[in-house]
């Protein structure tokens, strides 16, 4: 324990007799929540990440992890916009890997795809220029097909972007007491202690989870805040488990910022969904003195429902202390752009799907090995039905058409379903044929009819690294799929439709606008700027923009961010070009 959770800890012991507590809390055995560095460029603007080797202890044994300058997670990098940065990004492993900087708008060249790769032993030195609003944004691992692997080993850390109105707003920032990081993601531990991370037909199709929760990199830990304004900056850096987080004693949680920056104003929930790989910013209030624990609530996931995540799990206990805290909510916070006009811009579509091999295979081995439970009330006569055969007119690229109206409404998706089976529309991916999918309206699909879409296989076989397809093509690094022209807005339609699995759908290179979510309007929380939107056998369309060049080398990602989707091939390169 070092000095600093010490004087956290007898903080705490010195009130605990004048708290109510739900449970035996703040026992000596449970540990102060760890709080990341802050690592800000020295005088020269650089910062030195080393990723590495190293140990933690969650059990009898000591477990084998990857950090960032140390043996878990990473620093938080401190930035300013404005700022130019030169990171020096070393590989002490003994394999390639990337740092994906998740967030920025950066170019492609530096952005940190799997085409940036670092072999053991080298130096990349990618000069970061920031350029956008303040934001609570991360870094993690992006090599082509280890990338769930090396998230899963213990590498992620987050990036802080504050700018001049960030530091005027009256919002809690002393790093560490009132304005602090929580990082979550759950692990699986072999006998020995070790990391049980494979890739294998379950992983493939629904992810790979775990039964152990991590808060920062400690089991439910605790932290000691004054009375006041508590800010917590919430990050899913799960592999594949979407979380429904909420207070034990149900006080609110107020929204202030998501993905890409603050909202206009204070959200107020009773609990907050996020998906994987999303952030968000949430104050809340402890003035009343009392403990409570942060937890995360069943979700309605395949995998996600078995123990201990069957029923409201802690991950997180916040104990007020006597000293007074931040006492202002705002009611605004920062002033989003208005929305340009959506008529005429080009439409970009992207339809997820999944090889019909691995869909039944996936499901029943989940069902042989975890039971009914694993299923989270879905019906298996949805997996694994006999599918139509490959549209030979699906190509591999994009259908672009022109747009009118806001938002994707039914009325506009019978218009594209029409024209798709049509074959209208113009093409703006270069190379590429027209004509992709004709069901996207029918949300009644069984789960492989997406298999349409999907590359001819032998029958009984397929390749599990190329089993997810994006416009029914798995990941081609070197093949991008379409170009965009710089600063051009578009609307990309995604269309999970006839695929019942989540799909966290991320944009590398933008901060987008959410047009419609899953089907719906987007929630108020989910209305300013955001680099993931939720895919789960529906359409979702986002308003994009690239202010920055990505050639074919340095291609740009767009991908689901569940990672063994991501790793397995539902992920596509793309340009944009001046």
């Amino acid at each position: 324990m070092t000095r600093r959770d010490l004087i956290k800890l007898l903080s705490i012991l010195g009130v605990s007799s004048m708290l109510p507590f739900g449970h035996s809390a703040f026992a000596a055995a449970q540990p102060a929540l760890p709080i990341p560095p802050l690592l800000r460029p020295d005088a020269n603007g650089r910062i030195h990440l080393k990723i590495q080797h190293g140990q933690s202890l969650w059990g009898h044994h000591p477990t084998t992890t990857w950090g960032y300058n140390g043996p878990l997670l990473g620093p938080a990098l401190s930035l300013q916009r404005g700022q130019k940065v030169q990171m020096e990004v070393e590989n002490a492993l003994n394999e390639n890997t990337v740092v994906h900087w998740h967030g920025l708008k950066i170019p492609g060249i530096v952005d940190g795809g799997p085409q940036s790769s670092i072999a053991p032993g080298g130096i990349w030195k990618p000069e970061l220029v920031i350029d956008q609003p303040a934001a609570t944004c991360w870094l993690h691992p992006h090599p082509h097909a280890k990338t769930g692997r090396q998230v899963a080993m213990g590498l992620a850390g987050l990036i802080l972007i504050s700018d001049d109105e960030s530091q005027r707003l009256p919002l809690p920032k002393n790093w560490g007491v009132d304005d602090i990081p929580v990082i979550l993601q759950d692990k699986r531990l072999n006998a020995a202690g070790q990391i049980d991370y494979t890739m294998d037909d379950i992983s493939a199709a629904v992810g790979w989870f775990g039964d152990l929760m991590l808060t920062n990199g400690s089991p439910y830990p605790q932290h000691a805040a004054p009375r006041g304004w508590l800010r917590l900056r919430l990050l899913n850096g799960s592999n594949a488990r979407s979380m429904r987080l909420a207070a034990s004693d149900g006080r609110p949680l107020y929204v202030i910022a998501s993905d890409g920056g603050f909202l206009t104003e204070p959200i107020k929930l009773a609990e907050l969904p996020i998906l994987m790989g999303e952030r968000f910013e949430v104050l809340v209030d402890l003035r009343d003195g009392k403990a409570f624990d942060l937890v995360t609530l069943p979700v309605k996931q395949m995998g996600m429902t078995l123990p201990p995540f069957d029923r409201p799990l802690p991950v997180l206990r916040i104990q007020p202390t006597e000293n007074k805290g931040h006492t202002v909510l705002p009611d605004q916070l920062a002033a989003l752009p208005p929305l340009p006009k959506l008529e005429g811009l080009p439409v970009r579509t992207l339809k997820l799907s999944m090889n019909p091999i691995l869909d039944q295979r996936g499901m029943e081995q989940l069902m042989q090995r975890y039971g009914h439970a694993a299923m989270a009330g879905m019906s298996m006569d949805m997996h694994g039905e006999a599918t139509a055969a490959p549209d030979p007119h699906a190509g591999h690229g994009s259908m672009d058409m022109p747009a009118s109206g806001q938002g994707m409404d039914h009325n506009m998706a019978q218009g594209m379903n029409q024209d798709m089976n049509h074959g209208m529309g113009h093409n703006m991916g270069q190379g590429q044929n027209a004509g992709m999918g004709h069901d996207m309206p029918n949300q009644g699909m069984n789960h492989s009819a997406m298999s349409m879409d999907a590359p001819q296989q032998a029958p009984g076989q397929f390749d599990i690294w190329r089993s997810n397809y994006i416009n029914g093509q798995a990941f081609m690094m070197n093949k991008p799929m379409f170009d965009v022209k710089k600063g051009q807005y578009e609307r990309w339609v995604i269309s999970g439709v006839g695929d019942m699995m989540l799909h966290p759908f991320h944009i590398h290179g933008t901060q987008f606008r959410i047009l419609s979510e899953d089907g719906a309007p987007p929630q108020k929380h989910r209305s300013g700027f955001k680099d993931i939107v939720r895919v789960e056998g529906k359409v979702s369309e986002v308003l994009v923009r690239f202010d920055h060049l990505a050639p074919k080398e340095h291609a740009y990602m767009a991908h689901c961010h569940l990672l063994e989707h991501e790793d397995t091939g539902m992920m596509l390169a793309f340009t944009v070009s001046g």
